[in-house]
């Protein structure tokens, strides 16, 4: 104000810091030995191990796991429907011992979620099936093993004795392929069988055919090329032993990869495969590539104890609906009794959060875990739940939740994308 004298200078007493004051308000951090925990620790979010994995990978085992079929819209699809969730917190709510946990089939798991079968799993890295079922069973959630596994039913369940496995079927044309897979599951004490019905003919893949990367392999001069970058790969592969389709080298007839090939993809997979399937197992069974209501209602009519709400990552067929904006719908067709998973898309720990609370049981990841495998093994299997479970649990409480089961469709809002009425998407 006019007529006031400036303020003078400010006089602040200074003193020589001693140590034990500085070491109160500065906190080095302790370094980690070796490379692979390093990069472990510095990656904060799914996506961070997905970069790590490119950089430590060979670029057609990379794009094996990160690509997806045609142009690759549905995947994008399957990411960007996550985007349009918006949450609503409750307020004054005490989030005090939080419990992520839930039931899934009369068994509490540590959080709504589930490692999804993926195949070929040696090739990303040596640990394969076995390191992820090995995490799955430290952390408390199932595994599944995917027919096309590079580890068989036995080694997995030798490397998780207490886990909770599933096993993924490929249905084929053999019935005694069928009945051997299936008794040997049974025999090793697997709990839930999930029957993949979209892959009557396999999609295609265009980042896996200029790798060569098909079935059986085909490389390229410039593929392995690549890979010759990447020496530790290559070490591990050969001095791991060789890349087998594990649980069928044993079957009847001891096929060929281009013959397991046209085993797994069965044009003629119909009702009657799951009637028979339901009359042969007896233990938990759902039905994996359900994406409309009215074929997971007709799945449930005929048995299934649930589906799984999938697109197979968007790696068979393209521009069909992202799993998230189906999934209100395929809840109201088959009620509350029914079990429903969800994948594809999911690498937040918030995208765990909007699929429970729209009415999934749980979620499946798959490419998730398998960027953490590629960037360091079972350690970084383990990263990736840690993550997801960090993010999932601060989430759920950040919305005034305490508990998994309480999240419902009130603490979102979405609007799914109606059929055709998707945006240009690009990958």
């Amino acid at each position: 104000m006019a007529g006031k004298a400036p303020l003078g200078p400010v006089s602040t007493a200074r003193q020589v810091p001693r140590w034990s004051e500085l070491r109160e308000v500065v906190q080095f951090r302790r370094p980690r030995l070796g490379r692979t925990a390093r990069r472990l620790e510095h990656a904060l979010t799914v996506r961070d191990l997905r970069a790590a994995a490119r950089r430590t990978t060979p670029r057609a085992v990379f794009d094996y796991v990160d690509g997806a079929a045609e142009e690759e819209i549905t995947a994008a699809r399957n990411v960007a429907a996550y985007r349009r969730v918006t949450f609503l917190p409750d307020a004054l709510r005490s989030v005090a011992d939080p419990d992520p946990g839930v039931e899934l089939f009369g068994s509490r798991i540590a959080m709504p979620l589930v490692f999804a079968p993926t195949g070929y799993t040696r090739m990303m890295h040596h640990h394969g099936e076995a390191g992820v079922a090995a995490v799955a069973e430290h952390v408390g959630v199932p595994y599944a093993l995917s027919t096309v596994g590079s580890t068989s039913i036995e080694d997995v369940r030798a490397a998780a004795p207490r886990g909770e496995l599933w096993f993924q079927l490929f249905f084929t044309a053999d019935p005694a392929v069928n009945e051997d897979l299936l008794a040997r599951a049974e025999a090793a004490g697997y709990s839930t069988v999930l029957l993949t019905v979209d892959t009557t003919v396999s999609g295609m893949r265009y980042r896996d055919v200029v790798n060569g990367l098909t079935i059986p392999p085909t490389l390229t001069a410039r593929t392995v090329l690549n890979m010759s970058r990447f020496p530790v790969w290559w070490f591990n592969k050969l001095t791991t032993g060789g890349m087998t389709f594990a649980s069928l080298t044993g079957v009847p007839g001891n096929p060929t990869p281009g013959e397991v090939a046209s085993m797994m993809f069965d044009p003629g997979l119909d009702l009657t495969s799951l009637d028979w399937l339901r009359k042969r197992w007896r233990g938990n069974l759902l039905v994996k590539g359900v994406t409309t209501p009215a074929s997971a209602r007709e799945a449930v009519e005929h048995g299934a104890d649930g589906v799984v709400v999938s697109n197979h990552g968007g790696r068979q067929l393209d521009r069909s609906a992202a799993t998230l904006d189906v999934l209100p719908a395929i809840r109201a067709a088959v009620g509350q009794q029914a079990t429903v998973l969800i994948d594809g898309g999911v690498l937040h720990g918030q995208d765990v959060v909007a699929a429970r609370a729209l009415g999934a049981d749980a979620v499946m990841i798959g490419r998730a875990y398998l960027y953490g495998l590629m960037a360091g093994g079972r350690d970084g299997v383990l990263r990736t739940y840690e993550i997801l479970a960090e993010e999932y649990q601060r989430s759920m409480q950040l919305l005034g939740v305490r508990r998994s089961e309480d999240l419902s469709e009130r603490h979102v809002a979405f609007t799914p994308h109606g059929a055709g009425d998707y945006p240009n998407v690009s990958v």
